[in-house]
C-alpha cells in the first residue's frame, strides 16, 4: 500500500473545498474561465494594501547580516513586542512578548496549540457549522471531534455546548467571525461560554480551554463589533493570520497569543514553542515577521467586500433563496430548497456554478458561497442561480 490506512480514510474524506476548487480548475480549461463561476474557495481576490509592496521592498534590499537566519522558536522579539503592544491597545490586558508565538499561518497555529495541549482520547467540542479542516487537526493529535449545534441564527447554543461538557473535555474551539456562516459572536454570548467554562473547569479542577481562530477579525460589517475572547475567559487562546484580512495567504504568517493571566502560561508557552519546532514549521518565515509590526493596524478595505456581499444577497434573495445576511467574512451560507445539499451543488455546476455543499461544514441543507470573487462573476453567476432554484421550486 502506498500511503497509510488513515491517509487513505483522510484523502477519502478530503475538503469539498478542495474538490470543488479542482472541480472549477477542469472546467474552466474545457469551457474557458470567463464562462465558469468559481465560489469554492476563500481565496480574497482583494490585493493587499500598497504598504506591502514598499515595506517588501525595503526589507529585500537590506544587507544587513542575519536578515534571513534562524530565530527564536516563538519568533523574533521585537515582532512579538509590536503584537502584544498591539493586542494590549485593543484589550483590557496588558501583554508581554511572552505571551505571543509567531506562527506559519492560522492553520499552523491551530495544530501548535492541539499539538501542546491534547492527550490521545482528549474531545474538543466545536459549534456547527465550522471549518472541516478542524477535524483533521484534532485527529493529528489524538484529539476527538465533538461538534454541537448552534442556534438557527448560528449564535452559540451555550445550552448544547454544555450538555457536550465531561470528564473528556479539553478545549472548546470556535471560529469568530464564523467560516462559514458569516456570524459574528457577541459579547454576552462570549462573556456566558466564558462563565460556563469557568464553572465546569472549577468542578473538574483542571482548565478547560477555549480557542478562537479569528483571522477575520477585521472583515465585519454593518458597524458591529468585534468582541476578543481575552475579555470573556482567562483560559484562553487567540490564533490568527494575516491571510484575510491584508489578503496575503501564500505568505502563510500569523500567531497565537495567550491569555496573560491563563494559569500554567509558563510551561504553556515552553510548550508552544517546542511545538512549533517539531512540528517541523521551526519558526514563521523571517521575512514575513519583520512586515508584520507595521501591519497590525491596516486591512484591506471591508467596504468592497460589503458590495460584493449585498450584490450576491440581493440577487439570491430576488431568486428566492433563505439566507442570513453574513456579518463578518466573505462567505454566505444559504439553505438548499431539497434535503441534499450535494445534489443541488452539482446542479448548479451545470450551471458552471461552484460551491460546497454545506454537509462539509457540519451544516447540511445549506451550501457555501465564497464571494471574494470579482462582482463581474457575482453578476453573471445570478442567472444561474435562479434557473436552479425554479427547478426545485
Amino acid at each position: 500500500m502506498s500511503v497509510s490506512s488513515k491517509i487513505r480514510t483522510s484523502i477519502q474524506k478530503a475538503s469539498w473545498i478542495r474538490k470543488m476548487f479542482e472541480e472549477g480548475a477542469l472546467r474552466k480549461e474545457k469551457y474557458g474561465p470567463e464562462n465558469v463561476f468559481d465560489f469554492s474557495l476563500g481565496n480574497p481576490n482583494i490585493e493587499p494594501p500598497a504598504k506591502v509592496g514598499e515595506i517588501l521592498r525595503e526589507l529585500t534590499s537590506n544587507t544587513s547580516p542575519g536578515m534571513h537566519r534562524y530565530m527564536p522558536n516563538a519568533g523574533f522579539v521585537k515582532t512579538r513586542e509590536a503584537v502584544a503592544h498591539y493586542l494590549g491597545d485593543i484589550n483590557d490586558l496588558s501583554f508581554g512578548p511572552e505571551d505571543i508565538v509567531m506562527t506559519v499561518g492560522a492553520a499552523g497555529a491551530m495544530n501548535v496549540v492541539l499539538k501542546t495541549i491534547l492527550n490521545p482520547g482528549d474531545e474538543v467540542i466545536i459549534p456547527a457549522p465550522y471549518f472541516m479542516e478542524y477535524n483533521f487537526y484534532i485527529d493529528n493529535y489524538g484529539g476527538i471531534v465533538k461538534t454541537v449545534n448552534t442556534n438557527p441564527d448560528f449564535s452559540l447554543d451555550l445550552f448544547a455546548i454544555e450538555r457536550a461538557i465531561h470528564s473528556n473535555t479539553k478545549a472548546v474551539l470556535i471560529n469568530n467571525p464564523n467560516n462559514p456562516t458569516g456570524r459574528v459572536y457577541r459579547k454576552e454570548e462570549l462573556i456566558q461560554l466564558g462563565e460556563l467554562l469557568d464553572r465546569y473547569s472549577k468542578r473538574h479542577g483542571e482548565p478547560i480551554y477555549l480557542i478562537s481562530d479569528e483571522p477575520y477579525s477585521k472583515i465585519i460589517y454593518n458597524g458591529l463589533k468585534f468582541t476578543s475572547i481575552f475579555n470573556a475567559y482567562g483560559e484562553s487562546f487567540m490564533v490568527t493570520s494575516f491571510s484575510k484580512d491584508i489578503s496575503l495567504p501564500g505568505e502563510r504568517i500569523g500567531y497565537i497569543a495567550v491569555h496573560p493571566l491563563m494559569a500554567d502560561k509558563d510551561i504553556i508557552v515552553e510548550g508552544l514553542g517546542l511545538c512549533n519546532r517539531i512540528l517541523g514549521f521551526v519558526n514563521a518565515p523571517a521575512l514575513m515577521q519583520r512586515v508584520i509590526p507595521f501591519l497590525l493596524e491596516d486591512s484591506v478595505d471591508v467596504e468592497l467586500y460589503r458590495q460584493k456581499r449585498d450584490l450576491l444577497c440581493a440577487g439570491l434573495d430576488s431568486a428566492g433563496y433563505r439566507f442570513a445576511m453574513p456579518e463578518g467574512t466573505f462567505y454566505l451560507f444559504p439553505e438548499t430548497p431539497i434535503p441534499d445539499d450535494v445534489e443541488f451543488v452539482r446542479s448548479l455546476q451545470d450551471e458552471n456554478i461552484l460551491t460546497v455543499p454545506g454537509a462539509g461544514f457540519g451544516g447540511p441543507r445549506h451550501f457555501r458561497i465564497a464571494f471574494c470573487v470579482e462582482n463581474d462573476t457575482i453578476e453573471r453567476a445570478l442567472p444561474g442561480f435562479a434557473r436552479v432554484m425554479k427547478k426545485y421550486r
